[in-house]
């Protein structure tokens, strides 16, 4: 099962002053101190280090190049996964209720620009500024998964003859998805700037933010309420060629939320001055806020709810995984203790499980040159 436990680095020495550049080589752009002495593991640091040539030995977090390596091990494309018995569903008058509908065609809408925010996240802000080679070497990782994310949609939108139109342009068409790609938006703006550094603390704490907006908030909240949607469908026998997809998304997306949590919270082990009270508590109501923007995209994919899933349930599931981010990130819940009404979510999130989840073709979960065929 996946391990949610935060990480157990010690407290870098201090930087050895031939070692310690000017901030703006934390990015990796800047010009080769020919003369430096030789990199130190101890002189590794995850923010507001050299970066020039991105020197991956010696490895000093060796849980970012065990995910990386989990990523690599977990590779998948969509168009091994069979649409026929899906297109079959979507073109029978009585294969899917009009409130079923509604719900897929939102999740994709949604997903379709979700994960290119998260892509353009990853390679116009958070690979500038996170200065870790073995943390980079799984961003690269981590932005191949995006585009397969985002290939993933297009195979889906394409095998049901969708109106790509309608679909592509949801995040400006449908307010409760504009309200998320907003929100989170303004997260990544300051940092996209290419006048933007770390090495302040209010620089390096816009960094935080902008990490659990998009780890905790975006991939470890907001992508839940679709992945309960479509796996339920998967498990009444329905369009189980996307469940399979979403499926595999979700296990992608738990490796990088668990990359994420470990990232922010080696930062505050690192800086911990960083991680004021008054901080805190702009965190939790981040994750607060993100909990409320999800429920109304809860309301609005399903007004009616169908069988076994409804906005009432998939709002009471947020409270869960909010404060479940809460305690993985060492604060305080935001929402009063509640039942998990999902349960099986957690069976779907395993990536040793050997036999697939919805007995399609696809049997075990691993590289390509691994997967096993009915």
């Amino acid at each position: 099962m996946l391990d949610w436990s935060e990480p157990q680095a010690p407290k870098p020495a201090p930087l050895h002053p031939a070692f310690a550049p000017p901030l703006a080589d934390a990015t990796g752009l800047g010009a080769i101190d020919a003369g430096a002495a030789r990199v130190r593991v101890d002189e590794k640091a995850m923010i507001n280090a050299r970066a020039d040539v991105n020197q991956l030995l010696p490895l000093k977090y060796k849980w970012a190049w065990e995910k990386y390596l989990a990523g690599c091990n977990n590779h998948w494309m969509p168009t091994e996964v069979g649409m026929q018995a899906d297109i079959a569903l979507w073109h029978s008058p009585s294969g899917l209720t009009e409130d079923e509908r509604r719900a897929v065609k939102r999740n994709l809408g949604f997903f379709a620009a979700s994960e290119s925010l998260v892509a353009n996240n990853i390679v116009l802000a958070i690979y500038r500024h996170l200065s870790n080679p073995e943390c980079r070497q799984y961003l690269l990782r981590q932005s191949f998964e995006e585009a397969v994310h985002t290939h993933t949609f297009q195979y889906i939108v394409e095998s049901l003859g969708l109106d790509e139109g309608e679909l592509f342009n949801m995040y400006r068409e449908v307010p409760s998805i504009t309200a998320k790609a907003a929100w989170a938006l303004k997260h990544t703006q300051s940092l996209e700037d290419p006048g933007f550094r770390t090495g302040t603390p209010e620089a390096d704490q816009a960094f935080l933010r902008d990490l659990v907006a998009f780890y905790v908030v975006f991939e470890g909240m907001w992508f839940y309420t679709g992945f309960a949607q479509i796996l339920s469908l998967g498990r009444r026998n329905k369009m189980v060629g996307i469940a399979e997809q979403y499926q595999y998304i979700l296990r992608d997306e738990s490796l990088h939320l668990n990359f994420g949590i470990d990232v922010i919270n080696q930062i505050k082990a690192e800086n911990p001055h960083l991680w004021t009270p008054s901080f805190q508590e702009e965190i939790r109501s981040m994750l607060r806020e993100g909990a409320e923007l999800e429920a109304a995209y809860g309301r609005d994919t399903m007004p009616r709810g169908f069988l076994g899933l409804n906005a009432g349930l998939c709002e009471q599931y947020m409270h869960v995984i909010a404060n479940r981010r809460c305690a993985q990130l060492g604060l305080g819940p935001v929402f009063a203790e509640t039942e998990n009404p999902f349960p099986w979510m957690s069976e779907a999130m395993d990536l040793k499980k050997e036999k697939n989840f919805f007995e399609t073709r696809v049997i075990e979960y691993q590289n390509g040159g691994a997967l096993a065929w009915d």
